[in-house]
C-alpha cells in the first residue's frame, strides 16, 4: 500500500509518519528530510534554501521526482511532503491540518525558539512554498480535492492520528 501523508510545518506529519512506519513495517520516506539534507549540503538553513529554491525550480522538481519515482518503484510506502499526493501514485493521500497557533507552538518546542520568532518563519516559509507551488507546479495548497482524509491533528496525539489512518486502510 501507498499512503502520502502531507501537511504544513507543525501538524505532525512526520512523526505520524514514522509511527505509521513502525506500526506497519512499510519504509517511510520524507520530503522534508530530502529537502533539509539538500539545504545542509549548501550550508544553508531551511530559509536560505526555500529563498534559493524560489530562484531554483529545479530543486522542488527534484524531490517531487524522487518521491514519484520511489512509489512506483515500491508496493508498499510512506511518503511523507507537502505535495507528495500531488505526484505519487498512492492508495491513500492523507492531508494533516493544525490552526497556525498549535504549529507554531508545536514547532517552538520542538526546535527550542521563541515563539514569536517561529510565528515570523512560518509565515516566511509558507508565501515562499504556496507562490513556488503554484508558478512551478500550477499547484493551490488550499485545494484539499486530491487528498482522500483530512485530520485536525490538534484534536489527538500522533498516535491518535496514525490509529485513525491505520483503520482507514483497513477499509481501502
Amino acid at each position: 500500500m501507498i499512503i502520502t501523508i502531507g501537511g504544513l510545518a507543525g501538524t505532525g506529519t512526520t512523526t505520524v509518519a514514522r509511527i505509521l512506519s513502525e506500526r506497519t513495517g512499510i519504509p517511510c520516506v520524507s520530503a522534508g528530510d530530502v529537502f533539509r539534507q539538500m539545504a545542509a549540503e549548501r550550508k544553508l538553513d531551511i530559509l536560505e534554501f526555500s529563498k534559493l529554491a524560489e530562484e531554483n525550480p529545479e530543486i522542488d522538481i527534484e524531490i517531487d521526482r524522487r518521491q514519484a519515482r520511489l512509489a512506483d518503484e515500491h508496493e508498499d510506502l510512506i511518503l511523507e511532503g507537502r505535495l507528495s499526493a500531488h505526484f505519487a501514485r498512492a492508495d491513500l493521500k492523507v492531508l494533516l491540518m493544525a490552526p497556525f497557533d498549535v504549529r507554531a507552538q508545536r514547532i517552538s518546542i520542538r526546535e527550542s525558539k521563541d515563539l514569536e520568532t517561529v510565528k515570523d518563519e512560518i509565515r516566511i516559509r509558507e508565501a515562499s512554498e504556496a507562490q513556488r507551488y503554484r508558478e512551478i507546479h500550477g499547484i493551490d495548497v488550499d485545494d484539499l480535492e486530491v487528498y482522500d482524509i483530512v485530520i485536525n491533528t490538534s484534536h489527538f496525539d500522533a498516535e491518535g492520528v496514525a490509529e485513525i489512518i491505520l483503520k482507514v486502510t483497513e477499509v481501502i
